[in-house]
Parts: C-alpha cells; sequence; structure tokens
C-alpha cells in the first residue's frame, strides 16, 4: 500500500459529504445536547475519525456553531418565518402550532436544539451557552418588534406591552419543547394552545 493510500484510509471515508455529515451531528447534538454529546458518539453519527472531524469541521465547538446555523436555517426556520404572517395572533399561532407539530415529530429528536442544546453546561461550555441564549435573545427581540409594529397597525390595543408579549410567546415555545422532549404529545400540546393564543387578541 502506498502511502497516499494508507494516508486516504487514515482519513475521511470515500464517500464522505460535508453536508451530509453536518446533518448526522445536527441530530447527535439535538438528541444529546453539546456536553452529552461525545466525541465518540460524533465519530459514530458522522461515520467519521476524529482527525478527519477536526480537519473538516474545527473543534467541537466550531462543529456545534456550524450545527447551529444549520438547524436555524433549516428544522427551526419557521421561527423566523412566524413573523411574517399578517396579524399579531397568527404570528403566535404559526410559531406555537408549528413548534407543536415539529417538536414532538418522531421524524426527529424530540424538543428545540437550541433549547435542549445547554440547558445546563460546565465551565467549560459556557460559550455554547452564551451562544444559544444569544440566538434566544435575538428572537425575542425579533418578537418584541413584530408586536410593536402590530400596535401601530392597530392589531394590537395600544396598550399592550409588546416587551411581555414578547416574553410570553418565546417562554410557550421553550416550554413546548421541554414538555415535548420528556415525552408530552402533540394532541396535549395543542390543547394547551387554545388558551394561551387566546392572549394575543
Amino acid at each position: 500500500m502506498t502511502e497516499i493510500e494508507m494516508r486516504k484510509k487514515r482519513g475521511r471515508p470515500a464517500a464522505f459529504d460535508y453536508d451530509t455529515a453536518l446533518d448526522q451531528a445536527m441530530y447527535a447534538f439535538w438528541r444529546y445536547g453539546y456536553e452529552g454529546t461525545s466525541m465518540s458518539t460524533l465519530m459514530e453519527a458522522m461515520q467519521m475519525n476524529k482527525t478527519s472531524i477536526y480537519a473538516a469541521f474545527g473543534s467541537k465547538e466550531a462543529l456545534f456553531e456550524k450545527v447551529i446555523a444549520r438547524y436555524i436555517n433549516g428544522p427551526a426556520a419557521f421561527v423566523i418565518q412566524s413573523l411574517n404572517q399578517p396579524t399579531a395572533e397568527a404570528v403566535v399561532r404559526s410559531l406555537l402550532t408549528t413548534a407543536v407539530r415539529n417538536l414532538t415529530s418522531p421524524q426527529a429528536p424530540n424538543g428545540c436544539l437550541v433549547i435542549q442544546g445547554a440547558l445546563s453546561c460546565s465551565p467549560e461550555g459556557k460559550t455554547i451557552q452564551a451562544l444559544l441564549a444569544g440566538i434566544r435573545r435575538e428572537i425575542e427581540q425579533r418578537l418584541y418588534e413584530r408586536f410593536e409594529r402590530a400596535k401601530a397597525e392597530h392589531d394590537l390595543p395600544a396598550e399592550a406591552d409588546a416587551k411581555v408579549l414578547a416574553k410570553l410567546a418565546l417562554t410557550l415555545h421553550q416550554g413546548i419543547s421541554v414538555q415535548a422532549s420528556t415525552g408530552a404529545s402533540e394532541a396535549e400540546l395543542t390543547a394547551m394552545l387554545a388558551f394561551a393564543l387566546t392572549l394575543f387578541k
């Protein structure tokens, strides 16, 4: 065996596909969280050895950051898309009903990767925890701005507190994620939404 052939054997598999490997990493982190996902878990999920993962994606932290970007623009894209609905109630209805459907789907790990990813972290994981907290703050800010617009358009009462409504909508979304991750069904969470949505009329 030549030296080149030996390097190929030690490196990435011939069938390596960047996007596929990133998706496989995303599902591993989604299922186990950042700290709960070991390098051995990633190696098995991605079908790559440690050296190849580092060469293609950088450190575990760098890989997770790439995974989060992919998640936000993929499975979680509905969060930002919901802001395009014509009314405040429709925004929240779209956000939460889609969350219930997606986060309880048997086709993917239950719960939200952004929420589940770093619910508890050791000091070594504080950077990741801060990253995810920043994403949640950005979503809350986008919701606040959307509800302020709803007030200006007389879709919400002038006295409505857009900051409180934004935090409530995000808290409901986070609660759905936690409930879904612990086994709550789509039917159970949908029943809860019937009352929650009355708060945005």
